[in-house]
């Protein structure tokens, strides 16, 4: 068996990190800070520059105009998972080892990932965590644990769109990881979306062999089974 490639993330030595964890195959990090950036920026130049292909290939003017609209409704996503207290978001793309897709071969299931801080009262980490997983209605499969980086509480709920919202009309799976902070006034919130609901098993899996690797430490070393190991800060640190 080959050994899985580890890739380091230049944040795994950032100073003001106060998580690391680490990320399996199939998910791509999306870079939030280079997609909202400030206006007259560096950054913002660099955006320019890197979409300038993109729409100088387009065939017409309408298609253009689709193109950059889409950026826009993405980066007000974006910026409202940022504004939420999201530190991290990753796209996952996963081959589906159970359903053919017809002649083409295995479908593609979609997921996205993403870690957010929240504020928390003062208690007991084990407390906190149990508070997270019943203070809201609508949590299914609820699990507390102990991880290696304390107390902990996993959960999963579907939400389904109303008509009015104007949003597709699958239902959405969401597995959550509910981790407390060594300071006892704040968790880390890891979420893992996907529209394949009937895959919740995996997913929860998935999610749960992350939600293990986090260290709110440096971590001493780093495990063969991740691909990725990254650090962030939390969202105004």
């Amino acid at each position: 068996m080959t050994t899985p490639t580890i890739l380091l993330d230049d944040s795994l030595n950032d100073p003001l990190a106060e998580l690391w964890f680490a990320e399996p195959a199939g998910f791509t990090t999306l870079p939030v800070d280079a997609l909202l950036p400030t206006p007259d920026s560096a950054a913002a130049d660099a955006l320019r520059e890197a979409a300038a292909p993109l729409l100088s290939s387009a065939p017409d003017d309408v298609a253009r105009q689709q193109f950059i609209a889409h950026i826009a409704s993405g980066q007000q996503a974006l910026a409202a998972l940022r504004d939420a207290g999201t530190v991290h978001c990753a796209v996952g793309l996963h081959r589906d080892d159970v359903e053919e897709a017809g002649a083409g071969g295995r479908r593609l299931l979609f997921s996205f990932f993403t870690i957010s801080w929240c504020d928390s009262n003062v208690a007991p980490r084990g407390v906190t965590a149990a508070r997270a997983v019943t203070s809201a209605a609508g949590h299914t499969h609820i699990e507390c644990l102990e991880l290696p980086c304390g107390p902990a509480a996993l959960s999963e709920r579907t939400l389904r769109s109303t008509a009015a919202e104007r949003l597709p009309q699958q239902p959405l799976l969401q597995v959550h990881a509910y981790l407390p902070h060594p300071d006892c006034k704040r968790l880390a919130v890891l979420t893992l979306s996907t529209t394949a609901v009937a895959r919740r098993s995996e997913y929860r899996v998935i999610l749960r062999q992350i939600a293990e690797t986090v260290r709110f430490e440096p971590p001493a070393e780093i495990g063969p089974a991740a691909r990725k190991e990254v650090a962030r800060r939390p969202p105004h640190g």
